[in-house]
C-alpha cells in the first residue's frame, strides 16, 4: 500500500470509528504517528479527506472533522436516494447470481440482528449495512458511481445512523434489503429503484427524529 494511501486508510477509519469526532482538529503530525509515514503523504491524505467533504482544511493549522448541520446530513440523505436508486436500477440488469446470493446472505444477517438485538448488535448491524451497500454498489458495475457514492456512505457512517433507531426501524431497514433482493433477482428496475429510495428516505427520517 502507498503511504498516501496507507495514511488516508488510517484518518478515514479513525473518523467513522469515532476516535476523530465531528469538530475534533487533525493535524499532520497525529497523521505521521498514526499511520507509520512522513508529512508530505500526511498532507495529502488530509487534501483527499478533503475533496470528498470528510474536514474542513485551514492553512498551518491541519483539519477539522466536518459537523454535519441538519441541513448537510438532508443533502446527504438526499443525494443518496437519488444516486443508489439508480445504482439499483443498474444492479437489477447486471447482478449476476454470486452478488444476489451474497446480498441475500448479507439482508438475512441483518433481519437476524436486528430481532434478535443481543449486546453488540448496534455495531454488527452497522457494518453488514455497509457491505449490503458496497456489495450493491459493485453489482451495479459503475466505477464512476462508486467513487461518488463513497463520500457520501462513510458520511452516514459517521452520523451512526443506527443509534437512533428504534427496534421497528432496524427490522424495517432489514426488511428493505431483503425486498430489494427479491426485486433484483426478479430483474425489476423499477421495483429496485424504488425500494432504495424508501429505505434512504426512511433512515433520513430516522435521524431527523434524533
Amino acid at each position: 500500500m502507498r503511504a498516501v494511501d496507507k495514511a488516508y486508510t488510517a484518518v478515514k477509519d479513525r473518523i467513522i470509528a469515532g476516535r476523530f469526532p465531528p469538530g475534533s482538529r487533525i493535524t499532520e503530525h497525529e497523521v505521521v504517528a498514526a499511520a507509520g509515514v512522513s508529512r508530505t503523504p500526511a498532507r495529502e491524505a488530509l487534501r483527499r479527506l478533503h475533496a470528498e467533504g470528510l474536514v474542513e482544511l485551514t492553512p498551518n493549522q491541519g483539519a477539522v472533522v466536518i459537523d454535519w448541520t441538519p441541513a448537510d446530513t438532508d443533502e446527504i440523505f438526499d443525494l443518496r436516494a437519488v444516486l443508489e436508486a439508480y445504482g439499483a436500477t443498474r444492479a437489477a440488469t447486471l447482478a449476476t447470481p454470486v452478488q444476489l446470493a451474497a446480498l441475500e446472505s448479507l439482508a438475512l444477517q441483518q433481519q437476524h440482528e436486528a430481532r434478535e438485538r443481543r449486546e453488540g448488535h448496534l455495531e454488527r448491524i452497522a457494518s453488514l449495512n455497509s457491505r449490503f451497500h458496497h456489495q450493491l454498489q459493485e453489482a451495479s458495475a459503475s466505477p464512476r458511481l462508486s467513487r461518488i457514492l463513497a463520500a457520501l456512505l462513510d458520511a452516514s457512517l459517521i452520523m451512526k445512523t443506527f443509534s437512533h433507531y428504534t427496534s421497528d426501524d432496524l427490522e424495517r431497514s432489514a426488511a428493505h434489503h431483503l425486498e430489494l433482493v427479491q426485486a433484483l433477482g426478479k430483474h425489476d428496475a423499477e421495483w429496485a429503484a424504488s425500494v432504495m429510495r424508501s429505505h434512504v428516505l426512511a433512515a433520513k427520517r430516522s435521524l431527523r427524529r434524533a
